[in-house]
């Protein structure tokens, strides 16, 4: 089993930044892939980001958000990123953190509670 728990949305300018951190309880973080989802208002859930698991050498990004968000880890703080650049007003969701067994775009096994990101045109 793995907690995860998100922070760092907050309202921003379009054009500004933000950086998403999820902590991870349990002692096997470094064992999961890990990624972040986000869900708009009125959409479904659509993945972000994801990186692999121990060193994070492999990272996958949506089209949507590639070139201006980087996802990364820090095994020894159980904590995997989410650094948000460039944010547009679209990019406004409730983002939410995501434990799997291998990279992939869905089909994870542990989720958070969620992160809300509003970017103001």
């Amino acid at each position: 089993q793995v907690q995860l728990v998100e922070s760092g949305g907050g309202l921003v300018q379009a054009g500004g930044s933000l950086r998403l951190s999820c902590v991870a309880s349990g002692q096997t973080f470094s064992s999961y892939a890990m990624a972040w989802f986000r869900q708009a208002p009125g959409k479904q859930r659509e993945f972000v980001a994801a990186i692999s698991s121990w060193s994070g050498a492999s990272t996958y990004y949506a089209d949507s958000v590639k070139g201006r968000f980087t996802i990364s880890r820090d095994n020894a703080k159980i904590t995997v990123y989410l650094q948000m650049d460039s944010l547009k007003p679209e990019d406004t969701a409730v983002y939410y953190c995501a434990a799997g067994s291998r990279l992939m775009v869905q089909n994870y096994d542990f989720w958070g509670q969620g992160t809300q990101v509003t970017v103001s045109s």
